[in-house]
């Protein structure tokens, strides 16, 4: 059996103890073998055999480390992924990829001419309720969709002192949620010919956007993309509309709240989500509502996916190249909201 791939992860916050850390763990062909934090007994609690730098640039030098996955805050991005690749790594970045989409095709620049994989953690491509709903329209089951609402809401109205809700680039709910809501758009439905956007601050005390409301034009599509964190009430997560028929989802993912718990790949309910969404048709004019059961949501899919196209060619599971059009979009919709206009988008860049 071929040996693992080693893989250095920087940063042991939210992202990294949720999310990459235990996914790295479920794959075979990955050992996660070094850890950048400034509290290693943090780490140690979890994983006690890998070695923990306080460095970051001390973790990419490591010359047993194939991969390098950033989970730092977002200043941080394109300075340590630029770093991994310069020192030879292939590279994972969390969502956003960088602070800017100049950042980002820099970047993309400098893996392709080093023949090195770079690919960005854009892991709601395997949310349970997308992969449903991305099966429906591909069966036609919708007919054609004419309306997409997707929303990311929650209840967070006293605003906590952490880097993700203060004054800085790339903070506040947009560069959070938004490049999940956008990257599953273009995903279903391509470059949208135009963009109008609302991003506002609401929350008391509050310092970074905590809303958005964002408007993508298609021909004859609408697609509305919502998130705040003022929503106690329970709204959809995805309302879609068609020719033939109409989709509605309540309920976000599982995987979540189950690594959050200490769930894992393997596990007998891992990405089960138990709120069906319902099918609304009306055939002959006699409505029809039919329960869906959802697809299983696999986050480990994305870790499998990047192994696989490191040690042996396979394709990148996302390419920065698309992970920079999220990039594009999350800047368009600033300006559009900045301007109050609804700016027209002659071609994917």
């Amino acid at each position: 059996m071929t040996q693992p791939l080693n893989v250095a992860l920087l940063g042991y916050g939210f992202a990294s103890k949720t999310f990459h850390a235990p996914l790295i763990d479920s794959v075979q062909s990955l050992k996660l073998h070094v850890v950048s934090s400034s509290q290693p007994e943090k780490v140690h609690a979890d994983f006690p055999a890998v070695q923990v730098f306080s460095d970051p640039l001390e973790a990419i030098s490591h010359p047993d480390i194939g991969m390098v996955v950033i989970a730092t805050p977002n200043t941080t991005h394109f300075s340590l992924a630029r770093a991994a690749l310069l020192a030879g790594k292939h590279v994972v970045v969390d969502k956003p990829f960088t602070l800017t989409a100049e950042e980002a095709r820099e970047l993309t620049m400098l893996a392709s001419k080093s023949n090195l994989i770079l690919s960005v953690f854009h892991n709601r491509r395997w949310d349970a309720d997308f992969l449903t709903l991305k099966k429906l329209i591909a069966e036609g089951q919708l007919g054609r969709v004419v309306h997409f609402e997707s929303h990311f809401d929650r209840f967070r109205p006293v605003v906590v002192n952490r880097w993700r809700e203060q004054n800085l680039p790339g903070s506040g709910l947009w560069y959070d949620l938004g490049p999940h809501v956008l990257d599953q758009v273009l995903q279903l439905f391509g470059w949208p010919e135009t963009v109008q956007a609302d991003i506002a601050v609401l929350r008391d005390a509050g310092q970074a956007p905590d809303f958005f409301h964002v408007v993508l034009g298609y021909d004859r599509l609408k697609v509305v993309l919502h998130g705040s964190m003022l929503v106690a009430a329970p709204n959809p997560r995805f309302v879609v509309h068609g020719t033939a028929g109409s989709y509605l989802k309540y309920g976000l993912d599982t995987q979540e709240p189950t690594l959050k718990a200490g769930g894992r790949p393997g596990d007998e309910n891992w990405g089960l989500d138990p709120e069906k969404g319902v099918l609304y048709t009306q055939p002959e004019g006699a409505p029809i509502s039919l329960e869906i059961e959802n697809q299983r949501g696999s986050y480990q899919t994305y870790y499998e996916k990047v192994a696989a196209a490191i040690l042996q060619g396979h394709p990148n599971p996302v390419t920065p190249e698309e992970a920079t059009w999220v990039m594009d979009l999350l800047e368009v919709g600033e300006a559009s909201s900045r301007s109050g206009q609804r700016i027209a988008l002659e071609r994917k860049p």
